[in-house]
């Protein structure tokens, strides 16, 4: 069986979608050798990016050319039994399809988006999902939420959990501040939070509880790191800590790729994830992977990742923000209490796992049949979960 892979994400700073893609497919060939994975890649340096065992085809990153024929005549071509693409499938497929949405935000929270790219997503993935022969999410949230806006089969929808690449692991916290510090500048304790600077991560809430906190307790030395790729809606977030009393202490790195960002995680007092909505939030995995005190949203599917490795707070709140930073900053026992589970919980998602979930829905997608050591994997299937 050949399996054709929509891998246009790597190397474009997609963040999770990025990450997801190049988590799986370097599990592939060694779950399941007897397959032919060809990814289909959007530029030059994300050939390098692919394992060994699965084959490069070039396509536009044009999204209107690579979706409206170039994806199609190019699985033609290679003869493919199956693509999987995230989120939007090529028109007129002459394959199955397995598709991953990862979330529906843009049909629950509209408001998140412009009214074009609303509109847009709501076409495309409605199109892509009734027509695909399995959805992929990453979060049992996500199932219960994509259930409810198409109406599916929940048999056809599969829970694949993200997890941490290796790098994502406990770092001496002085070098960690050093390496940091030498690459960015930040010389002092910091808070730290990563997500690309638009409304639905809530960096306005943060930068508010900040200064809330701050003011508060003068005596914290902490400042306040934001790393992310900018979006158009970045402006408003600079805006508001150029007004914070304490904008000297808020600092805006930038995307910042993988060899920074273990550092950034293990360099700094405790990792704040105040998104408003997420279907399974990949940075909050990595820093508990690093063994970092983390305090984020209740809401979402936040607590279904971090389980009881993390203090909440209602991200609608300044106050319950700032208060669940206090409680870490404040009382070490509870912060190192908070460490110590960190690492404990990120060690139950694996990619391997992942993947053999993955490769199994291939199989079942295209007929074949599942092997039976698959146990685990098979469970899932059957459950749809």
């Amino acid at each position: 069986m050949r399996v054709a892979i929509d891998a246009h994400a790597i190397g474009k700073r997609q963040t999770g979608n990025e990450v997801y893609i190049r988590g799986l497919l370097r599990h592939f060939v060694s779950l399941a050798p007897e397959l032919d994975y060809v990814a289909y890649v959007a530029s030059e340096d994300a050939k390098s990016a692919l394992p060994s065992g699965v084959r490069a085809r070039m396509i536009s990153p044009n999204p209107y050319l690579r979706l409206g024929y170039q994806l199609s005549q190019q699985v033609r071509q290679d003869e493919a039994d199956l693509l999987h693409v995230q989120y939007t499938a090529p028109l007129r497929c002459p394959v199955p399809v397995v598709v991953t949405v990862h979330d529906v935000s843009f049909i629950e929270h509209p408001e998140f988006f412009s009214p074009f790219r609303q509109t847009q997503l709501k076409f495309t993935v409605e199109r892509t999902v009734r027509a695909s022969q399995y959805v992929l999410t990453c979060s049992q949230f996500s199932k219960d939420a994509i259930a409810r806006a198409y109406g599916l089969d929940r048999s056809r929808i599969v829970v694949v959990p993200n997890a941490a690449e290796p790098a994502f692991r406990p770092l001496d916290k002085r070098k960690a501040a050093a390496v940091v510090k030498d690459a960015l500048g930040i010389d002092a304790p910091f808070l730290f939070c990563l997500g690309n600077l638009q409304r639905r991560k809530n960096q306005l809430g943060l930068i508010q509880a900040f200064d809330t906190l701050m003011s508060a307790n003068p005596e914290l030395p902490q400042h306040l790191v934001f790393s992310g790729k900018e979006t158009a809606q970045a402006a408003e977030i600079h805006a508001a800590a150029r007004r914070s009393r304490f904008r000297d202490r808020i600092h805006f790195t930038g995307f910042v790729d993988d060899a920074l960002r273990p550092w950034l995680y293990n360099a700094c007092d405790a990792f704040v994830f105040p998104s408003f909505y997420e279907g399974f939030g990949i940075p909050l995995l990595e820093a508990l992977a690093c063994g970092r005190p983390v305090a984020c949203s209740n809401r979402t599917a936040l607590p279904e990742v971090a389980g009881k490795s993390a203090v909440y707070f209602d991200p609608a709140s300044t106050t319950s923000m700032a208060q669940a930073l206090s409680d870490v900053l404040h009382n070490l026992d509870f912060s190192e209490r908070l460490s110590r589970a960190a690492t404990e919980r990120a060690a139950e998602f694996s990619w391997g796992r992942s993947a053999e979930i993955v490769v199994n829905t291939y199989r079942l997608a295209t007929g074949v049949p599942v092997p039976e050591p698959a146990e685990s994997a098979s469970r899932a299937l059957a459950s749809g979960s």
